[in-house]
């Protein structure tokens, strides 16, 4: 039948049947299958387009900056209600409307200025400092760009500073604005202050039932238990198939034989450079000669070496300087040609060339053998772990068959407890936390591919929905909780009874002494605190809510009931720094700037293909 099929498909009449079926699915708008096919543009600044390569790489460097704070990658779910998709497009978007403006105003750059800027990039700088093209194709490689891009870029952002550098020049903030805000942040005070705990109050009453029964009540969201998820899991990869793996000793000895020699750690040598002139290399060649140590004979001279690192010969890409390096003693000195005259090098480390012994290589050639053997045999696995699985086979004894371990855990929806699988990565544990949490109960659940062609299994043991709890069941924390929030309000209720007696005229010693206290005196601080730490911005900000008189009660961030007095208001006599001055300019011509970028912007006009945006987001990190 199927061959029969082929044949029909061949024919003239199947090939019109295919394009009729075909014009018919695009007519009921399943995916744009056609209007949409081979779309690589996420959005449209005016003429200019932002690509989905672009989008994604923005997009990767704001969600790894996200991740280096939550501790994971956020999913696309979790990206979105932060507005990291709109954040990321409007950053590009302004990018591009300037990009526009310089192309409508005819500005460009010459091949010489990109080849400028292309040797003073950092990135792309080997070990001595110049322009390495090696380095310049490893960067690029890893970062997912094309050399073309990489140009096209950098053109693009020579073309926007020169916008901006016309539109934009340096202006001088106005003497008022600096005088005010000088005297806001340079205003500094000191407080007389006592700290209130316990002591000073009457202990609460201990709560009745009915009284915790109500707190409860009340609160019941924070004693509330979330839903959790009761999995048992393997992981099938190519880490785990080889912790299995049983290596004989023989095939160990075999293997040590035959890579030995690339075992071998090839000499290093910490080398340090000093650039000289003329006259410094006559005097420093008589020094060596006089038998001078190289730290003498650089300060005699008035020249401050370079150190170069610990390097392998190799990694020397100087061939001079390799050759003159590794031809010296350890400590030895020596004058070779430079590009602007002569420069001395000196090695002050010899680590010598080394092979590790069998035993020493042992556990590395074992783990070697053993992956070699789980990636020959990891999808045979697999695809026999898939089998038992549409056989409703429980993951107890896939694990026993197999020898690999069988995880268990109790997971909640963030999926923390997932790190007990220790093959897979953050970012893995996240899609696998997902998958958890669609699982039904009951019903068999597929595997999810993680990096690295691996896959986890998990069967869904037990849901624990989300509950109110039972006064017994908190009632531990119940009765702290109220405790601590009556003695709290205690405390309020005392600061604010001192405050007012302070106002009334009463001296914060003769309150303390009735307190049994003792006055203690702040530091100077500022409206941000104090530079010791001891006053934090919430007491401080506290403290500047009246005039150089004030009176109050705060409490600090770390929890502290401080009743205080202002006792010396001091406001600067001296301008603002030249620096602090200067990040002030900077910040008011950031704020004129993005203004103006805002209405390039809005004068373009985005256009932003959501469909696009949401399946390349969806696509690349999941829901």
């Amino acid at each position: 039948m199927l061959d029969g099929l082929r044949g029909f498909a061949k024919s003239w009449p199947g090939k019109i049947m295919g394009a009729f079926l075909l014009v018919g699915v695009a007519g009921f708008g399943i995916n744009n299958v056609i209007t949409d096919l081979g779309s690589n543009t996420v959005a449209h600044v005016g003429d200019q387009e932002i690509t989905s390569r672009e989008f994604l790489r923005a997009y990767q460097s704001q969600a790894n900056r996200l991740a280096q704070q939550l501790g994971r990658v956020p999913t696309g779910a979790e990206a979105e209600a932060m507005g990291l998709p709109s954040f990321v497009i409007l950053n590009l978007a302004q990018g591009e409307a300037l990009t526009g403006l310089a192309n409508k105003m005819g500005l460009g750059v010459s091949e010489d200025k990109l080849g400028q800027m292309l040797r003073q990039d950092p990135s792309f700088q080997g070990t001595l400092g110049n322009f390495d093209p090696a380095v310049f194709n490893q960067v690029l490689q890893a970062s997912g760009w094309t050399e073309s891009e990489y140009f096209q870029t950098r053109g693009d952002e020579a073309k926007r500073e020169q916008l901006v550098s016309t539109l934009f020049p340096a202006k001088t903030l106005p003497d008022v604005a600096a005088t005010l805000i000088n005297d806001y942040a340079g205003t500094q005070r000191t407080i007389d202050y006592v700290t209130l705990n316990e002591a000073n109050i009457e202990t609460p009453a201990a709560p009745t039932e009915e009284e915790l029964a109500a707190y409860l009540t009340e609160h019941q969201s924070e004693f509330r238990t979330v839903e959790t998820r009761k999995v048992q899991m393997i992981d099938l990869s190519i880490a785990s198939l080889a912790a299995t793996k049983t290596i004989a000793d023989d095939a160990v000895a075999a293997e040590y034989e035959r890579i030995k020699a690339s075992l071998t750690t090839p000499e290093k040598r910490t080398i340090e450079q000093a650039v000289l002139t003329a006259d410094q290399a006559t005097a420093f060649e008589a020094g060596l000669a006089a038998g001078k140590d190289f730290a003498t004979l650089t300060t005699e001279a008035g020249v401050t070496p370079t150190s170069l690192g610990t390097l392998t010969k190799a990694q020397v890409t100087d061939t001079a300087l390799a050759n003159a390096a590794f031809g010296l003693q350890q400590g030895g000195v020596t004058v070779i040609d430079g590009v602007a005259g002569k420069r001395a090098i000196h090695v002050s480390a010899i680590e010598a060339e080394r092979q590790p012994t069998l035993e020493e290589a042992r556990a590395d050639i074992v783990n070697t053998l053993a992956t070699a053997e789980a990636r020959t045999e990891v999808n045979d696995v697999l695809d026999q772990v898939e089998e038992l699985r549409a056989a409703f086979r429980p993951l107890s004894e896939i694990a026993e068959r197999f020898k690999l371990p069988l995880y268990e855990a109790d997971v909640t929806s963030g999926g923390n407890q997932l790190d007990v699988l220790t093959n897979v990565s953050p970012e893995d544990r996240t899609k696998v936390s997902q998958a958890i949490f669609k699982a039904t109960a009951g019903q068999l659940t597929p595997s999810i591919p993680i990096t690295g062609n691996a896959h986890v299994f998990f069967d869904l043991v037990e849901v624990q929905a989300a509950r109110d709890q039972t006064l017994d069941e908190v009632r531990d924390a119940v009765t702290t909780a109220l405790t601590t929030e009556r003695i709290n309000n205690a405390l309020l209720a005392k600061s604010e009874e001192i405050v007012a007696q302070l106002r009334g005229g009463a001296t914060l010693a003769d309150v303390a002494t009735g307190l049994n206290l003792f006055p203690q005196i702040s530091p100077p601080f500022s409206r941000f605190g104090s530079d010791d730490g001891s006053i934090d911005n919430v007491v401080a900000q506290a403290a500047f809510n009246g005039g150089p008189d004030y009176k109050g009660s705060v409490v600090s961030s770390s929890g502290d009931f401080m009743i205080f007095e202002v006792v010396d208001n001091t406001t600067p006599t001296e301008p603002l720094e030249t620096a602090a001055a200067d990040n002030l300019q900077t910040e008011a011509q950031n704020g004129v700037y993005g203004d103006f970028v805002a209405a390039l912007r809005d004068d373009a006009g985005l256009k932003i293909n959501q469909q696009a945006l949401q399946q390349l987001i969806t696509l690349n990190f999941g829901q």
